[in-house]
């Protein structure tokens, strides 16, 4: 009898990865693509995506084109925030017939079940945007929509970044403080000042959405810039004040509360924003500390697949261990707009 497949799914604002894994935490094959937010690409666009990194993947597995590829599908998305959007990737993922029972969720479940395995906390995730979902230990949630300015966001690589190019402007024109930043951030791009940074962005020359580029300029410069590092402040700030009303609205400030931070900008997180974070959350709980996940979010999503099938802890240690290798050989290979396979 053939072991039941999981199919892993973490779709974001900047790059999509796509898992197979066997029951036994075997990873049979990992395809990364483009992003596939529906915010950026929407929903057909968000399905073309998958689709190819999917045929791109069974190909690499040797798998026959039959549907369902899996048992268990766990389709974890940026862009899947209100109630609406989740059900209209549902219905059409499921559509698809890629696995007999289909879950389409946000991705922030992915980064909690990645860097925890009691199936509760609080996850920030803060790649080119910033979200956050609390789960407590009787399973009921708190999510925020995350639209963006619309529903009060800050935070993410594109506010940091473009905090940073606004910072260099003000700089020059007297406006505001002096800063390092005024220098390092054309100088990244290789400019000599921000107005012809701002040039370069407002004319096209320069794809506005570079802006994502410019967050570890921005912590290593907090290190000597007072400008920079308000800039730091401010996103462990919200960071703080994501995880204070999970943690509010889900009554645990008396609990020990795992804040588990994600994504790219976490990644890549220095010193400074990291203990702005420690200090804020111990405001909110005396039990409440948080951590960097340092494993990609499709390691969560691939759990969960796994916990759908009742796998062991060897199998949970086997797909961590083997999508550890695969992922980081992705990172260093991924090109926008074209799939990786490992």
């Amino acid at each position: 009898m053939t072991a039941p497949i999981v199919l892993a799914v973490d779709g974001g604002n900047s790059k999509t990865d796509l898992a197979l894994v066997r029951a036994d935490g075997a990873l049979l094959a990992m395809a990364r693509g483009p992003l596939s937010s529906p915010h950026h690409v929407g929903l057909n666009g968000c399905l073309g995506v998958l689709e190819g990194l999917l045929a791109e993947a069974m190909a690499t597995a040797g798998l026959p084109a039959d549907q369902p590829v899996a048992e268990v599908g766990h389709v974890l998305l940026a862009g899947a925030d209100l109630p609406v959007e989740e059900r209209a990737l549902q219905e059409a993922i499921s559509e698809r017939g890629w696995a007999a029972r289909l879950t389409v969720s946000n991705d922030t479940f992915a980064i909690l079940r990645a860097g925890s395995e009691r199936g509760w906390g609080v996850a920030v995730v803060c790649g080119a945007g910033i979200n956050c979902v609390g789960v407590a230990p009787d399973g009921r949630h708190v999510r925020f929509p995350a639209l963006g300015t619309i529903t009060g966001d800050w935070g993410g690589g594109h506010d940091v970044g473009l905090a940073a190019v606004s910072a260099a402007a003000r700089s020059q024109d007297g406006r505001g403080p002096k800063t390092t930043l005024e220098a390092r951030v054309p100088e990244y791009f290789g400019l000599r000042t921000p107005q012809e940074l701002a040039e370069g962005f407002h004319l096209g020359r320069i794809p506005a959405r570079r802006v994502l580029e410019l967050a570890p300029l921005v912590f290593a410069e907090a290190d000597v810039d007072d400008v920079a590092g308000e800039i730091v402040d401010r996103l462990a700030a919200e960071v703080v004040a994501l995880a204070r009303v999970a943690v509010g609205r889900l009554s645990l400030a008396d609990a020990p509360v795992e804040v588990l931070l994600g994504g790219g900008l976490m990644r890549a997180a220095n010193g400074r924003l990291e203990s702005a974070i420690a200090a804020g959350l111990r405001e909110v709980g005396p039990h409440v500390t948080a951590r960097v996940v340092p494993e990609l979010p499709i390691v969560g999503a691939a759990l969960l697949g796994l916990d759908d099938l009742a796998a062991d802890a060897a199998a949970h240690a086997r797909l961590r261990s083997e999508l550890a290798v695969a992922a980081g050989g992705a990172e260093g290979l991924m090109t926008m707009g074209s799939a990786t396979h490992v």
